[in-house]
């Protein structure tokens, strides 16, 4: 689970993801890249029907042995296929899990690409070193594990006086393999967001070697606080009106009315017509589901029309929302265990947190746990929180092109969590929110993971946008370079499709920033060729936060 921005001491707001991933917050999409769609790049991924992705994935896992023959891996080592991309000219990118004697490899997930001839034609892995240990009987109990695991969570605030469970894994996340146990703690923290702590242990020291939090953040109207009065699909159940849209995936929204556990019952209304245009401390009040809902329905519209993608999983099923979280609750989380999103009421139950860009935010922590799974730990978890501000913030709120939130550069902007009417984060200089990171230094993988994010959206406004003073939808911005260079923007659609591309065929769960340059100049290469501008852009844009 993560928030959508630090705790700190837990005095400040935070806004939380679920399991796998980051926090809340971002902006969107413009129509250019909806242009893009209907004219799609050749190595830009192939818009699927559910049949045929699962086609490619029972294909791929059908062939697993020879594939990991064929790569190099060892005669202990299995393949577990995760998810097939398809590219408009017939390149496949599979992505695996590896499994070592019957273990699960924390940090050996890869991906092959294969071109249309069947030529593998490179793997990307997440971790370079040979999975192979000495011994696979541990030196220490699985108890002390756990006994470790819930000292870790306690300091989250969680309550929680066992583990659930410690299961024998291999750890590969860093330096040489070694056998380990991976615990889990439930419980909430002290905040009410909900943890999923996972804590890694060397089973032979007993050492702690890693932890990353789990919890990542018919035609009708809906009233919304944020975005206005909107169109939203609903069902027609009888003579009742339900937060049902069947039409993306059968996404429904829930109300938890103040409770912290379980689905919530769904939203229903005796008119087509949901919320009423304003907050309210009442937990029956429908404002915020229709907020929520309308979040759902542009989420789903931006990643089917931009990229093709047909839900989180991109398996055309999708998410739910549950609002009215707890009692002033002011975060909002992705759940990956549950495969949800759910948004507190914030400070005095009168400030939902279900602005369009944080739900777009939540739900890309749900691509990203279902794509390269970066860890949200350290260099790999600020990636994992600039990925849901890139795509689901600034993608989503361009796209929607709602006159009541226009698409900016800013992130949280709408729901005041400041207290002050200022952003969450601003990607033209993060530096501003007097935390985050506005280039890269060795001591960035220190940082919470809402601050270190801060390097990859400075890169990401500043490919899009370029360097310097500029105003765009009425918001003024002045992007600053660590080595004083010049960046022309080749255009926010451009960038948007070069990060999902390196999302989805390039980073790993352990991916860090001299990684994303990589991978991203990779998939630029893969879209517009090395020679290109946007090739050479992407470069620039790294050097100008300092990643090289």
């Amino acid at each position: 689970m993560s928030p959508l921005y630090a705790r700190h001491k837990r005095t400040t707001l935070a806004i939380a993801t679920a399991v796998a991933a980051g926090a809340l917050l971002s902006t969107g999409l413009t129509t250019s890249a909806t242009a893009a769609a209907k004219a799609p790049l050749a190595a830009a991924p192939a818009a699927l029907s559910a049949t045929a992705h699962v086609s490619l994935i029972q294909q791929a896992q059908a062939n697993t042995a020879e594939t990991a023959q064929k790569i190099g891996l060892g005669t202990k080592e299995q393949l577990i296929v995760k998810d097939v991309v398809k590219d408009n000219d017939g390149t496949v990118h599979t992505r695996y899990e590896r499994t070592y004697a019957g273990l699960p490899v924390l940090g050996g997930d890869l991906v092959v690409h294969t071109a249309k001839s069947g030529r593998t034609e490179g793997v990307t892995k997440a971790t370079k070193a040979t999975i192979k240990v000495a011994s696979l009987t541990p030196q220490i109990t699985p108890a002390k594990a756990e006994k470790q695991a819930v000292a870790a969570a306690r300091t989250l605030g969680s309550a929680q006086s066992t583990a659930n469970g410690a299961r024998k894994v291999i750890w590969a996340g860093s330096g040489k393999p070694v056998l380990a146990y991976e615990t889990i703690v439930g419980g909430l923290q002290d905040d009410g967001t909900p943890n999923q702590l996972h804590v890694i242990t060397d089973a032979a020291t007993g050492k702690k070697l890693f932890e990353y939090q789990g919890v990542e953040n018919a035609t009708g109207t809906g009233k919304t606080l944020y975005s206005g009065t909107v169109g939203l699909t609903v069902n027609l159940s009888g003579s009742t009106y339900q937060l049902y849209d069947t039409s993306r995936g059968g996404h429904k929204t829930y109300n938890l009315a103040r409770k912290t556990s379980g689905t919530g019952t769904l939203v229903t209304n005796s008119t087509s017509t949901f919320g009423t245009g304003t907050a309210s401390t009442s937990s029956s009040n429908q404002t915020a589901a229709a907020d929520a809902a309308y979040g759902a329905q542009e989420t789903w519209d931006y990643y089917k029309n931009t990229f093709g993608r047909s839900g989180i999983k991109n398996d055309g099923k999708a998410a739910y929302s549950r609002v009215h979280y707890g009692s002033s609750y002011v975060n909002a989380f992705w759940d990956d265990s549950c495969f949800c999103m759910t948004y507190g009421d914030g400070s005095g139950n009168a400030d939902p947190l279900t602005s369009l860009d944080v739900a777009g935010h939540e739900m890309t922590h749900g691509v990203t746990a279902n794509t390269a799974g970066l860890d949200y730990s350290g260099e790999s978890g600020g990636l994992n929180e600039a990925t849901s501000d890139i795509l689901g913030g600034v993608g989503v709120e361009f796209y929607a092109n709602n006159p009541s939130d226009p698409g900016d550069y800013l992130i949280g902007e709408k729901i005041n969590i400041n207290g002050d009417g200022t952003p969450l984060r601003y990607m033209d200089k993060p530096s501003k929110d007097g935390s985050s990171a506005d280039s890269w230094s060795s001591s960035v993988g220190d940082l919470d993971v809402h601050y270190s994010s801060g390097v990859a959206n400075h890169f990401f406004y500043l490919l899009s946008e370029g360097s310097g003073a500029k105003t765009i939808n009425g918001v003024s911005y002045n992007s600053p370079t660590s080595n004083g260079s010049t960046v022309t923007g080749i255009g926010r659609a451009k960038a948007l499709q070069i990060w999902y591309k390196a999302l989805t065929t390039y980073f790993t769960s352990t991916t860090n920033y001299s990684d994303a340059r990589a991978g991203t100049l990779s998939a630029a290469a893969d879209l517009y060729g090395s020679s290109s501008t946007e090739y050479k852009t992407v470069a620039a844009a790294w050097s100008a936060v300092n990643v090289s």
